[in-house]
């Protein structure tokens, strides 16, 4: 045979194999780490190596010249002839079954079902192995895998009966009994709240703290000389914890309003207000800071009447107490209108039965484990009592009051510590006490059923949307190829997706690069939702995008540096600590480890991080302007390079800086210079008033007037236009 004919024909069988390959990839994500190509019997050739750049002729020639062989035996026409037998096996399918299971019910692997998807509505990039397929689509891949169906028995689940547990009826009147007030503290950050508790409780809790602001809020029963008590909550009055300033007001009696006597009505005494009006809780103002010399308590009494705040001399029902909290001043007239109107609310508590309170603060704790501070609203609470709060519980182990002493039992309005929990509830959960320890695992088990059938309803709302959004775009696209015939339409779908084919996992992962992905830990569950409150505000993807991957409270742990190894992340810590073996291994893996005590140097922390993931600008530092005073040409062998006489007007020429040409304003050239001289000499830098004879790295033409600039490149970082408030 001529072999330029074999020539032809090997050519011919290859670019079947290059277009079959082609088209079959282009069709599904090539990326998918676990996909390989599996050889077909009736397409062998998908057995080649992924990429045709790597095929090997003479294999490729061995395997597809069988299939397409011109001559052929009489027996070998009637092999062809016959049809292929369907599988007798029949495939039990259901409603819903995930790509994994479907793959196992039919003895296939999972590439089958992504290639019987080909040419359907289904979007193969948003497909994994445990992705849920519907009826319709299962059937499909069924039928064209030549193999029956038939639907599985479902088994019927019986309704789960509820075990959750519940406050108890409203008690009877007979039984109540006086209780303290619970008193929240709410005012603008630095206008004095700590001073005013510290001064009432006679500690030093304002000078211990970090930064002068308070961090979490803080449960305090104050004994008065007259021998009344009074529970404060102590909330922070940073703007970062708003969240844990609204859930204070759901569990107190009383707030008092602290307002500094010069600053006056701030932002945060704004929403102090609206936070006690939408608890339906009595205000009593404290006008603090009265000491001072530009103190004018008229002026924020006036300012509160603008958010409906109206003190008893303008006729309203707010009583207002000039106090100085830094000297104690009033502060015993302040006490007494507190339980001046604790009376008038007659507040009264059921000390028995079963517990009920709420959770003010949780923190996991190195040597005691899951600790709360809670407030017992019904109830006495005692050493073993069963308790639930969210989705954990706790066998109370031991109890302690504020200053760190341990208590037998807690009655209502008390605050106390609590040791015994299982994990770490939520700061606000409700606490129920229940009659066994099998109780509480039914009702966490009762729980998180019903968390997991919310999860699940959830994602299946998102898998339809997503399901009916991809039919829809897969309709307008099929309207659009309607009038083509199914070779045309092949053809204009490959042109479209080609270009997957030319990607790399590689150059995927650097479009990613400028993506932050954090680890956030803190001392507290309170000071946790307080920072994943100000990153919700993060409104900057378009720079860098700002990715969570995992928060918690407690100290930092292997698994943090496992997931920040991961990810390429950085773990931020809040109060809390790093051991030296996690140090260590963190600098061994390359991972920062970022740890503060004041939430603001957090923030700031991370912003600098997002800053340094964004690409650096390029500034230009103009070193030396020179103008053209006179033009010629320098004959260089055969060639004529034009040559510029200038004069540098301001700076400095150097030849191993950039330069630009200008004309009219407009640059028309950018590079380097081939020659600079002085006086027929070659060197390296001209000085301002001294003239000098240039020519540029290409031939362009100067004009008398051009201007010639020298500057240098600088890279320059850019920051974040993100703006978290403070």
């Amino acid at each position: 045979m001529n072999r330029g004919l074999i020539l032809k024909f090997e050519n011919l069988v290859q670019l079947r194999g290059a277009c079959r390959q082609l088209r079959t990839l282009s069709y599904r994500k090539v990326y998918r780490a676990q996909w390989k190509p599996v050889q077909s019997s009736a397409h062998p050739v998908w057995s080649v190596l992924l990429y045709p750049q790597f095929w090997q002729k003479d294999k490729l020639i061995s395997i597809a010249l069988p299939q397409h062989r011109h001559l052929a035996t009489k027996e070998e026409t009637k092999k062809k002839k016959k049809k292929i037998p369907l599988s007798k096996g029949e495939v039990e399918i259901r409603q819903k079954m995930t790509i994994e299971e479907l793959a196992q019910a039919m003895g296939k692997d999972i590439d089958h079902i992504y290639e019987a998807l080909l040419y359907t509505d289904v979007d193969l990039d948003s497909l994994e192995p445990d992705s849920i397929l519907y009826e319709d689509h299962i059937k499909l891949i069924v039928k064209k895998s030549g193999m029956k169906y038939k639907s599985a028995k479902l088994k019927e689940e019986k309704e789960r009966e509820n075990t959750d547990a519940v406050k108890r009826p409203p008690a009877d009147p007979a039984v109540l009994t006086p209780r303290p007030p619970v008193v929240t503290i709410l005012g603008h950050v630095d206008h004095g709240k700590t001073t005013l508790l510290d001064s009432l409780r006679k500690t030093q809790v304002a000078s211990m703290e970090a930064g002068g602001i308070t961090q979490h809020i803080g449960a305090f029963l104050v004994h008065l000389p007259s021998g009344e008590k009074i529970t404060f909550l102590d909330t922070p009055g940073h703007a970062a914890f708003s969240a844990m300033r609204a859930r204070g007001t759901h569990v107190t009696d009383i707030v008092i309003l602290v307002v500094a006597a010069e600053d006056g009505v701030m932002q945060q005494t704004i929403e102090s207000i609206q936070h006690a009006k939408n608890a339906g809780v009595p205000l009593i103002l404290a006008i603090n800071k009265c000491d001072k010399p530009e103190a004018d308590p008229e002026r924020v009494k006036k300012e509160l009447l603008a958010h409906d705040v109206v003190c008893e001399e303008f006729g309203g029902d707010v009583q207002a107490v000039n106090i100085s909290a830094l000297k104690g001043e009033n502060l015993m007239v302040l006490a007494e209108a507190t339980v001046a109107l604790a009376e008038m609310l007659e507040l009264k508590a059921d000390s028995t039965g079963l517990v009920e309170g709420t959770v003010i603060e949780s923190r996991k704790d190195k040597g005691k484990g899951p600790v709360t501070t809670a407030i017992i609203q019904r109830g006495t609470l005692r050493k073993g009592c069963v308790l639930v709060a969210g989705k954990t519980w706790a066998k109370v182990r031991f109890m302690f009051d504020e200053n760190g002493k341990a208590v037998d039992a807690a009655s209502p309005s008390i605050p106390v510590e609590i040791m015994g929990w299982k994990e770490v509830p939520s700061a606000g959960d409700e606490i129920l006490e229940v009659e066994s320890e099998q109780r509480a695992h039914e009702v966490v088990a009762w729980r998180t059923y019903v968390e997991q059938q919310e999860r699940m309803k959830r994602d299946e709302e998102v898998i339809e949307a997503k399901q009916k959004e991809h039919r829809m775009e897969y309709e307008k696209k099929q309207q659009k190829l309607a009038h083509l015939t199914w070779r045309q339409r092949k053809a204009v779908l490959y042109k479209a997706n080609k270009h997957l084919m030319f990607s790399r996992p590689k150059e995927r992962t650097e479009m990613d690069k400028n993506v932050l992905s954090v680890i956030v830990k803190g001392d507290v569950d309170g000071s946790v939702e307080a920072i994943l409150n100000i990153l919700d505000s993060y409104n900057a993807d378009d720079e860098c995008k700002l990715d969570i991957i995992h928060f918690g409270i407690g100290d930092i742990s292997e698994t943090d540096l496992s997931l920040a190894e991961a990810f390429n992340g950085v773990v931020f810590g809040f109060s809390v600590k790093a051991n030296e073996s996690i140090k260590q291994l963190a600098a061994k893996k390359g991972i920062k480890i970022k740890l503060h005590n004041i939430i603001y140097k957090l923030i700031e922390d991370l912003k600098e991080e997002l800053n340094s993931r964004l690409p650096p600008s390029v500034q230009e530092n103009t070193l030396g302007e020179a103008s053209v005073l006179n033009i010629f040409s320098v004959t260089v062998g055969k060639n004529k390079i034009p040559v510029a006489g200038c004069r540098v007007q301001k700076g400095l020429l150097d030849k191993k800086m950039k330069f630009k040409l200008i004309r009219k304003g407009d640059v028309i050239w950018k590079g380097s210079l081939s020659s600079l001289k002085h006086h027929k000499d070659d060197v390296q830098v001209i000085k301002t008033g001294m003239d000098c004879g240039l020519s540029l790295d290409k031939d362009i033409e100067f004009n008398i007037g051009d201007e010639i600039i020298c500057y240098e490149e600088k890279e320059v970082q850019q920051t974040t236009s993100w703006d978290p408030g403070f």
